[in-house]
């Protein structure tokens, strides 16, 4: 998106228009392929910033976004009421999930809901899922023997989640695909600044699928009860405190999203980012056990989750703007995680950085509980890729990103190699 800048004596520094510093021109591919200078001239020119096109505040240091995600309220869903008074009824089911998913709430129901998700979502819960990782690991790598070329996104980091998704649920593996399809529509709503129009009757239609596929499954667990996550939030009880079903079935979407949407979007971020910088994937070849170092800096260099709203709970003032009750606020922790005074050298890659503390799954009370899943599947799914492969290579700089504002990840991620190894 091309744009002419008006004329600057040499010695006057020169600052961006609003127009220029709009988070609207993520909506331009090529700033979505790489948004980091955006970010880098609205931190540095204006770090809280007033999107008149977006009408909400852009927030993009690093002391600053984390007082957003620990102050501001996350509570920022329409109820189906107010969109009925809006005239916008027909969005109402999708309104009735989201009302009921932790993302959506503030303290006290935040508190209660996460309490009990906890309850079920133990560390010990996680970590026993690690054999079962690795083996559907090895054989997504396995199924590509006979070929030189991989599609990382469509092979290994779309099905690797899906599959982990839904044995973690307690549904059956082979459902998979459909999980998948299910958590892009909710990506697609949740990503993007705007809603499309000619959306809503397929969002719709997956509400209605998705509801009816977990009512089903929580059904299916009462009767047969197994060792799934459903199963786990259909029994948490915290000071006799329980879910209802529909809180169930809420909760149970917004994981089936976060857990499937974040570790493909890290895997495939995360090995571009290794394909653009070869002495680090070779140093992560030849020392495995940097992995979970290195986990941790390619989600702070290439982040997942790009961006995330909030709405003021009071005038309050952030490095010198006054923020009203009531306004909207989009705390970008991409940017923040290149923030030059919190990271050194923000733009190197350094899968040795200490001190490594990113924003790259929120922070405070809505730190996504999900975090130690997706970080094991990512240490498991790097340290294969780079064993198992012998000589991969990034097949094209040609990439496509998809059309997501807030959840950035590649539409394909085209290798070849030479050999497949035990």
């Amino acid at each position: 998106m091309e744009m002419d800048h008006p004329m600057v004596e040499s010695d006057t520094t020169y600052q961006p228009s609003d127009a220029e510093l709009s988070l609207f021109h993520l909506l331009d591919p090529d700033v979505l392929a790489d948004p980091y200078p955006l970010y880098a001239r609205l931190r540095t020119t204006d770090p809280v910033h007033w999107d008149a096109f977006l009408h909400a505040w852009i927030v993009t240091g690093y002391d600053d976004v984390m007082r957003v995600l620990k102050t501001f309220s996350a509570d920022r869903t329409p109820s189906p009421e107010l969109l009925t008074k809006m005239g916008l009824e027909a969005m109402g089911p999708i309104a009735q999930v989201m009302v009921k998913q932790m993302l959506f709430m503030d303290a006290p129901a935040h508190t209660r809901i996460r309490a009990l998700a906890a309850y079920a979502f133990t560390p010990a819960r996680v970590q026993s899922l690690r054999e079962r990782i690795q083996q559907i690991m090895d054989s997504l790598i396995d199924d590509l023997r006979g070929r030189d070329e991989v599609d990382i996104i469509a092979d290994i980091a779309n099905p690797l989640p899906a599959i982990v998704t839904a044995h973690m649920l307690g549904v059956p593996e082979s459902d998979h695909r459909q999980l998948k399809a299910w958590s892009a529509d909710f990506a697609e709503m949740l990503g993007n600044f705007q809603h499309n129009p000619n959306r809503i009757a397929q969002m719709l239609e997956t509400v209605r699928n998705v509801t009816a596929y977990f009512d089903a499954a929580v059904e299916e667990q009462r009767r047969n009860p197994g060792g799934g996550l459903i199963h786990a939030l259909s029994t948490a009880e915290v000071d006799g405190d329980r879910f209802t079903q529909e809180e169930v079935v809420a909760n149970t979407i917004v994981t089936m999203v976060g857990g499937q949407e974040t570790t493909t979007n890290l895997i495939g971020n995360g090995l571009l980012t290794l394909f653009r910088n070869p002495d680090a994937k070779q140093q992560l070849t030849d020392h495995p056990e940097l992995m979970a170092s290195a986990v941790e800096e390619l989600l702070r260099y290439e982040s997942p989750s790009q961006h995330t709203g909030r709405i003021s709970p009071a005038d309050v003032e952030l490095s010198g703007k006054l923020i009203r009750k009531g306004q909207a606020v989009l705390a970008v922790m991409a940017a923040a995680n290149r923030d030059p005074a919190r990271f050194p050298n923000p733009d190197q890659l350094d899968l040795t950085r200490a001190d490594n503390r990113h924003l790259a799954f929120g922070w405070a009370a809505h730190f996504c509980f999900g975090a130690p899943l997706a970080r094991m599947e990512a240490q498991i799914a790097f340290g294969s890729i780079l064993r198992r492969f012998r000589n991969l290579q990034l097949q094209t700089e040609n990439l496509e990103w998809r059309f997501n504002l807030g959840l950035r990840g590649l539409v394909a991620l085209p290798a070849r190699f030479d050999a497949i190894v035990p």
